[in-house]
């Protein structure tokens, strides 16, 4: 008896030895970017190359979020990225519900809704996520042991309950604490939080969202620190300190992507965006540090340590608008990548700024407007994912005369390569404002040293106008339905601004396909390991197209991202950048996924709402695949 019991145990110690060879380690997805450095990259391994394509639905949860339907609907972008925290999923919505859901099943735990304003105009109608923090000083059953932290379209910091949603007492006013303090708000509305807010130890961290174009004093694009049990300000900290000295004062400068953070050095690394506005510099002369930059700042402080700026006096709306990706270079240095929307990653000593790839000074055109002085030189990287120059010679359309019109369209204007300033009679802006690399981000493969990012190729058509004939310009643009474009007062400056996609009469693009690619570089060498198209505008023809959106990389050998126009989920290969599976899914998929496991099952998990700004399905779907 004791003999079969014994050879009982072995046959059960044999097949949990077997099971767990073949299920992954429970992983969650802690954080926006997964890990504090904003890698997103998972170790599982479960779905791979060989059996990816078998992946089906799980479950899917809608949140409601577009109901009552109001006008804002249209800016509506659903942008979020859901993050795994002890077993449980926390997202936010366009309108900043925050919702716990059962990361098994998809269903709801609680919900928690801040009460946005739906009647008030805002610049952008999104949120990219939460954050979470545990007390570990907490007693057991203590309220607010887990602590998620949200920011909103009105410019709160909110903290709730990670058990049952309700705001937590002890942080703030009754669980918030009102931003628009010290910022010299200017506009209801126009100044919000998109991204999620970062944590590092016991400070939480929050840039800001500014609505670009209005003016030059616009709100000020301060970063701060705030304590995560009390809500009581740890410090603020100014990028564009200048910006007081200037007649009128400068705003803008702000972090409005998502932020990095190295716990183990206490730095958390900031993206900034343009100072005000962004299109015409005279009352900001100068190269404008910090803005347009990353730096490094003391979590502790809010002190600077370094800061390197990737483009001097910004006027091209060239934010950094992705997030610094933390990663290990090839001899142990602590690093970061700063993907650009001009296309070009910079890659950098993350202790002190010191570039790791050599970064060189050139020459760029001159401005020709009255009262600008552009700056002479701009920062060029050794890695560049996409064209800087678009001639008449360049021109595309899909049929001749859509073809003469762009060449006709571009041999008008100034179009003298990247950073060929804004002009009276037009400018090519290439890379367009929405990059290059955009919010999107980078996913780094540390097996393999790749950085993958989604890159945007769209010329943009930009134009100053002289002050005292804006209103003719805008009765102009009313009767012509301004479809697609922007046209900006730049209030405190002589001229307003109009810009718009540079489009054939037949909707496409003036320059050639692919209008958006995934690509992979290897950061040690600087090479591009390989460019694919994603998505397609045309049926069958894989033209790419422009996204909003960024990828996630696994141990499984996988890329997997949505973001094109086209609504579909896909999965590359990331050796090749062969794509290996797409799903199409209910609404438009611009948002980033992210990938967990839990009892030995992966599950991979995006966001599929649409993107009102940019034309895709709007929707309100939470969407979760497995293998079968």
């Amino acid at each position: 008896m004791r003999l079969n019991r014994l050879r009982l145990a072995a046959v059960l110690l044999g097949v949990a030895s077997i099971a767990s060879a073949q299920s992954p380690p429970d992983a969650g997805w802690p954080t926006y970017g997964n890990d504090s450095g904003g890698t997103r990259y998972s170790p599982l391994t479960q779905i791979d190359r060989a059996n990816v394509a078998r992946l089906r639905v799980a479950w899917t949860y809608r949140t409601g979020a577009l109901q009552p339907e109001t006008p804002l609907n249209r800016k509506a972008a659903f942008e979020s990225t859901p993050i795994l925290v002890e077993g449980t999923l926390f997202l936010s919505t366009q309108f900043n519900q925050v919702i716990a859901l059962d990361a098994r099943a998809g269903a709801r735990r609680w919900a928690y809704d801040p009460a946005i304003d739906r009647t008030r105009s805002y610049s952008e109608v999104t949120s990219r996520g939460v954050s979470a923090w545990r007390d570990v000083k907490a007693g057991p059953g203590q309220p607010c042991a887990l602590r998620i932290f949200a920011a909103t379209l009105d410019a709160r910091l909110i903290a709730l309950d990670g058990d049952t949603g309700r705001p937590c007492p002890d942080f703030g006013a009754s669980g918030q604490v009102d931003l628009t303090r010290g910022v010299d708000l200017r506009d209801l509305g126009q100044y919000q939080v998109t991204s999620a807010p970062v944590i590092a130890g016991d400070v939480v961290i929050t840039g800001s969202s500014i609505g670009d174009n209005r003016a030059v004093d616009v709100e000020r694009g301060i970063v701060r620190g705030f304590d995560v049990r009390t809500g009581a300000l740890r410090w603020s900290w100014d990028p564009i300190p200048w910006a007081s000295q200037t007649t009128p004062r400068t705003g803008g400068g702000n972090a409005w992507s998502t932020l990095s953070v190295d716990v183990d050095r206490g730095l958390v690394f900031v993206p900034t965006g343009s100072a005000s506005p962004d299109h015409f510099g005279g009352m900001r002369r100068g190269d404008n540090k910090w803005a347009n930059s990353v730096v490094a700042l003391r979590v502790a402080t809010g002190e600077l340590v370094w800061g390197f700026q990737v483009v001097h006096h910004d006027l091209w709306d060239y934010d950094v608008s992705a997030q610094p990706t933390l990663f290990t270079w090839k001899d142990g240095t602590p690093a970061v990548a700063i993907a650009t929307k001009m296309g070009r990653i910079f890659v950098l000593n993350r202790l002190t700024g010191a570039p790791l790839i050599p970064i060189e000074e050139r020459a760029v055109p001159a401005s020709d407007v009255p009262g600008e002085d552009a700056s002479p030189t701009q920062p060029f990287s050794g890695i560049s994912l996409i064209p800087e120059r678009l001639g008449a010679d360049d021109a595309w359309g899909a049929t001749p005369e859509d073809r003469a019109w762009c060449r006709e369209k571009i041999a008008a204007s100034r179009s003298e390569g990247i950073f060929t300033p804004p002009s009276l009679r037009g400018t090519i802006v290439f890379p367009g404002l929405v990059g290059g690399v955009n919010w999107g981000s980078g996913a780094y493969d540390p097996q393999r040293h790749l950085l993958v990012v989604n890159t945007n190729r769209l010329a943009f058509h930009l134009r100053l106008i002289p002050r005292e004939k804006l209103a003719e310009e805008a009765a102009r643009a009313n009767q012509a339905g301004g479809v697609r474009a922007e046209l900006a007062e730049q209030r405190g400056t002589r001229y307003g601004m109009a810009q718009a996609p540079l489009l054939a009469p037949g909707g496409q693009p003036c320059n050639a396909p692919p209008w958006g690619t995934v690509a992979a570089v290897d950061l040690f060498t600087g090479t591009i390991r390989w460019d694919v198209p994603l998505g397609s505008m045309v049926p069958g023809v894989p033209t790419g197209t422009p996204n909003l959106g960024g990828p996630i990389v696994t141990a499984g050998g996988l890329v997997f991202t949505a973001a094109a126009m086209d609504g579909r989920l896909r999965a590359f290969d990331s050796e090749t950048g062969k794509e290996l599976w797409a799903f199409e899914l209910p609404a438009g998929g611009q948002a980033t996924p992210m990938t967990y496991s839990l009892d030995g099952k992966q599950y991979l998990v995006i966001a599929a709402g649409g993107h009102g700004k940019i034309g895709t399905k709007l929707g309100d779907y939470v969407l979760a695949f497995t293998l079968p």
